[in-house]
């Protein structure tokens, strides 16, 4: 009978411990997936936010992604686009998840409305800030403080002179381009942001010296995770 009775105690004492570490590490992180290209999908537990997502699979030869991406949308998503080019934004199934799930669209047409997430969302403010990209007219890089954490979403514009204005960033989701621009003009990198992650990575792209550099991290294989403690 003591035997069945310590045994009980040990499992309950085990099964608390999992429901502590499990509800703790969902409340106190932002976690990032990468989906492909510039596509990421960031929650908090509570709010669920995708950049450049979805896009056309496949277009310009950049990334597929399996359509069981699409299914597992949460509800009432928020999609946020730095631009409208197909390989990081499809209208058709964009607006198709927005009206099945409950959510909100937001795109360079209509950024000036982001300025309502300010209040929907949990500690969390967003600022878009125009950038340049070949062939866009219309191209959005975006500062988003989470929770006392500041992350910089980059999109697909060329240069660094936006992001060198930036200052205590924990996060920076950039094109290796942007990095090579910011170190050809004497930027110093380490100043602005904590960590760096690389992403729309091309098929035919070849990028191995970051992978040494303990800030880096290289954003190669879908469903690759990111958690931001706070």
């Amino acid at each position: 009978m003591q035997n069945n009775n310590k045994l009980k105690f040990v499992v309950l004492n085990f099964a608390l411990i999992l429901f502590l570490n499990f509800g703790y590490g969902q409340t106190n992180n932002i976690t990032v997936r990468f989906i492909g290209n510039c596509g990421l999908y960031m929650t908090d537990g509570t709010s669920n936010i995708y950049f450049d997502f979805p896009y056309k699979s496949g277009a310009h030869h950049y990334s597929e992604y399996n359509l069981s991406e699409l299914d597992s949308v949460k509800n009432h998503p928020v999609f946020i686009y730095t631009h409208r080019h197909s390989d990081h934004f499809s209208g058709r199934l964009v607006r198709k998840l927005s009206k099945k799930l409950d959510g909100q669209i937001f795109t360079p047409r209509n950024a000036e409305k982001l300025k309502n997430l300010n209040k929907e969302l949990k500690d969390f403010t967003i600022e878009p800030i125009h950038t340049k990209h070949h062939f866009s007219f219309n191209h959005y890089s975006y500062l988003i403080t989470w929770h006392n954490k500041k992350i910089f979403i980059s999109g697909d514009t060329e240069t660094s002179d936006t992001i060198a204005t930036q200052k205590d960033l924990d996060w920076a989701f950039v094109p290796v381009w942007l990095l090579v621009d910011a170190m050809e003009k004497k930027i110093n990198l380490g100043g602005i942001s904590k960590m760096f992650a690389i992403y729309h990575i091309g098929p035919r792209d070849q990028i191995t010296n970051a992978a040494a550099d303990p800030k880096i991290k290289l954003l190669n294989k879908q469903g690759e995770r990111i958690a931001i403690s706070y």
